[in-house]
Parts: structure tokens; sequence; C-alpha cells
């Protein structure tokens, strides 16, 4: 899946992913109102309405976007009926041939980290039979339980070709309380830095592992360095956007090659309608996936100004 993911974005000229976080403060008016017409206002109502928005924002942009997040505690604070609405926009963006990175930042120990890898990126057998549960192609998975909680999903990931990103230097303001604790000499991101190059190097594509990093992109100094430690590895950056990350800020988090990274936005692309400058341009809340698409378009011309490949 790596390779694909490598292929879409050289295809699209565009190293980004649109993070399908939806709230329901985002989501307009309208389509609240008919969801809830046909639901109530009710937990399958709620997830109605985020799977109508999400659908609309993917057919806006998927002609133009490598690769989409979902961030399962969107869903599942709808519970049952929002996991569904996950799913179901699992599946709609396969459709549109996208790649699917699940934000589900998974990680445990032993058979639950096993079952966590099985659910989200394998198969899980049932008696004959095997069935693709979630069916994500990437998983977010958080590294604190060390060896033991990464080496299961890297078996499945070697089995279904597909990948994870381990969580390296978050974009949060607190991330440092943890991540940049001095360590033997060096900040702990470094030290997981080092680990996911090792664990990459057990399952390679053709120029990258199936195991990349997130690294946040509020901290560009820090991403120059990790990019150095994990030079296979791609890097998924969050920050970008509403939580101030730029293009600029970006450049160091690529290869030579001009590969080696994918920039998320969540909220500046799903919930461009309510920017100013998408309002001026005449977009209404009711043709808000126009604004989307042309979030991405602006994204997608800042960055490759940064990188110098416009």
């Amino acid at each position: 899946m790596i390779n694909k993911l490598v292929s879409k974005i050289q295809k699209t000229n565009a190293p980004i992913v649109v993070g399908l976080d939806p709230m329901l403060h985002y989501i307009p008016k309208h389509i609240k109102e008919k969801a809830y017409a046909e639901f109530g206002e009710t937990l399958e109502g709620a997830a109605e309405a985020i799977w109508q928005y999400n659908k609309a924002v993917v057919d806006a942009t998927y002609d133009l976007i490598p690769a989409v997040k979902p961030q399962i505690a969107m869903y599942e604070q709808f519970g049952v009926a929002g996991v569904k609405a996950f799913q179901k926009t699992i599946d709609y963006c396969h459709e549109k041939d996208l790649v699917v990175i699940g934000d589900v930042k998974r990680g445990d120990i032993g058979s639950t980290s096993e079952a966590y890898a099985v659910g989200h990126l394998g198969k899980v057998q049932i008696g004959s039979k095997s069935y693709a549960a979630f069916n994500e192609d990437f998983a977010t998975v958080n590294p604190y339980l060390g060896t033991d909680g990464i080496k299961p999903f890297v078996d499945v990931c070697k089995e279904e070709k597909k990948g994870i990103f381990i969580l390296v230097k978050t974009s949060n303001p607190s991330s440092g309380e943890f991540q940049d604790r001095i360590i033997d000499g060096r900040p702990l991101y470094e030290w997981v830095g080092e680990k996911v190059a090792q664990w990459g190097a057990e399952c390679m594509g053709d120029s990258y592992s199936y195991v990349g990093a997130v690294v946040g992109a509020t901290y560009p100094k820090m991403g120059k360095i990790l990019r150095d430690i994990m030079p296979k590895s791609y890097i998924l950056v969050p920050g970008y956007g509403a939580q101030g990350g730029q293009g600029k800020d970006l450049v160091h988090f690529f290869n030579k090659d001009g590969l080696g990274a994918i920039v998320n936005s969540s909220r500046g692309i799903i919930a461009a309608y309510k920017q100013d400058k998408y309002k001026e341009m005449g977009i209404t809340e009711e043709n808000f996936a126009d604004a989307s698409r042309q979030a991405v378009l602006d994204m997608v011309d800042d960055i490759a100004g940064a990188l110098g490949t416009k």
C-alpha cells in the first residue's frame, strides 16, 4: 500500500491527505435538517448527517488528492451508529480509489494489539472464512508500550501489504511534556524515531517502508532531525492550517526526491466554507463542498510553492 500511496501522490502532485474529522457544528444546517427529518435528533440522525457531509466533501475533492484520514473518535462519539458511518466512509473512499489512513491511535500489548491490527488492517478468521472488518490501508499507532505493541501491526502489514504511522512527535502544544524529555542525552522523540526506522527496515516497499511516522508541522526543526533519522519512513504531518503549520514549515519533512511526507489538513478543508476568504468568493453554506475543493487547491499550491515544484 505504501507503493500505491507514493504513486498517487506522484500522479496528483498533491502530497496531502484530507482529514475527515466531522463535528456536528461543522455540518451545514440543511444537511442536519434533512438527516433529523428522517432519523430524528438521535445518534442515528447525527451519524447520517456526518456521512452525508463526508460524502459531499469526498465527491468534491477525490480527483485532486491521494488519501483521506478519518479520525475514529469523531464517529465513536455517536456510538454504534457513528462507527457505521465510519465504515461507510471508508468503503466509499475506496470506491473512489483513495488511500484510507485510519486515524485510530491504537497501541496495546500481545493479543490485544493483535486484535486491533487485525480489526483495522487485517482479516479476522471466522470458521472457514475470513473477513476484513474496517479495512483501512494504514492506521496510526501509539508506540508507548514498545515493541510488544508494534510487532502485531508490523506482522499484519507484512501479510496484507498495508502500513502504519507511528506517533513520534505530535503537533499538540503539550507533546513536549513527554516527547521532548532527555533520555541518555537525547530527546525521547529521537529514540522513537530510531525505533521506527528499525521496525520499518523489516518491511520495505519499493522505496519507502510500510512503517511511517507522525511528526507535527508545528515543529519544523524537529521534523528536519527526524527526516534524517528515518530516511525510508513516510512522514504523516498533522498541524497544517488550523493548527498553525504553513507550507514554508514543511520543506525539511520531505526528501530530496520530493517525496517522503504527506501533509494533513482537517477542518481547514472540510469546514473551509466557514472561512472569510471563501465567503468572499461567493461560496455559501449550501455549496460548502466547493470551498473544500478550493481549499485543497490552495493547499496544493502553498506546498508546491514551498517545495519549489510549482
